[in-house]
């Protein structure tokens, strides 16, 4: 904008666009950031390229400027921990317990196999099927002939025995069958887990590198403006500055 004093033409100061004060310390719209400027623009949509601001608006959207992004990270940190709770509650879990899996698909003769088994291989059945012998070779051992149930080499009792092999045999391979089926289930599952864990950290991983240089672009822009400041702050205290 120009006046006409004494029939010469002179061309009013710039002022500047926000508290609309000639300064003598300003700054063309084309020597501050483009981030700053937006935010400028946010509050004065009449900022563009010829305008001009003081060095005291200036440094105050600055200070604005870097609150916003610590804010803005602060946000971001939240949103993380965010989609990390909902993925925990939207996301099936793969661990599972095998044991129940398997005994509400075992039968009623599995579990009796099962029990066999194991009251077969404990120091139970040992104990008591050594005082059965025991009492059964003293008792026809010691009873006279004609009260003996099973004499002398004990017929009886070798028939017994061999009829407890012959069907303890074929219960033991069914539970040991059982068992290899539920070790299979079990690997399988450990398999699953540990592949999904694997997944996880790896996505964890990428996350945290894009979230690291993001902050570090960040810091960077945060330190540029810093170093703006000090430049200014030691030329306004240069004593050669006119």
């Amino acid at each position: 904008m120009a006046v006409f004093t004494q029939g010469l033409y002179m061309v009013e100061p710039p002022q500047c666009l926000i508290c609309r004060q000639s300064r003598r310390h300003l700054m063309p719209a084309s020597m501050v950031r483009s981030s700053i400027g937006k935010l400028i623009q946010a509050n004065h949509p009449d900022w563009n390229d010829r305008s001009y601001i003081c060095l005291d608006d200036l440094n105050l959207y600055r200070s604005r400027f870097v609150e916003e992004v610590l804010a803005e990270e602060r946000g971001e940190l939240t949103n993380l921990e965010t989609d990390v709770i909902r993925s925990l509650k939207e996301q099936e879990i793969i661990a599972e317990n095998t044991n129940k899996e398997i005994a509400a698909s075992m039968s009623f003769g599995d579990r009796l196999a099962d029990a066999m088994a194991s009251f077969g291989g404990s120091w139970a059945f040992l104990v008591l099927f050594a005082a059965g012998m025991s009492v059964w070779i003293l008792y026809n051992s010691l009873q006279e002939p004609k009260r003996q149930i099973d004499p002398f080499p004990f017929i009886l009792l070798n028939l017994v025995l061999s009829c407890l092999a012959a069907v303890q045999a074929p219960v033991i391979m069914m539970s040991q069958n059982r068992q290899e089926s539920k070790d299979r289930l079990r690997a399988e599952n450990d398999y699953r887990v540990n592949l999904k864990a694997e997944l996880e950290i790896r996505h964890l991983h990428s996350k945290m590198d894009m979230l690291l240089t993001h902050q570090w672009q960040r810091l960077l822009e945060i330190q540029q403006i810093q170093t703006e400041l000090i430049q200014q702050i030691a030329q306004r205290e240069d004593p050669a500055d006119p």
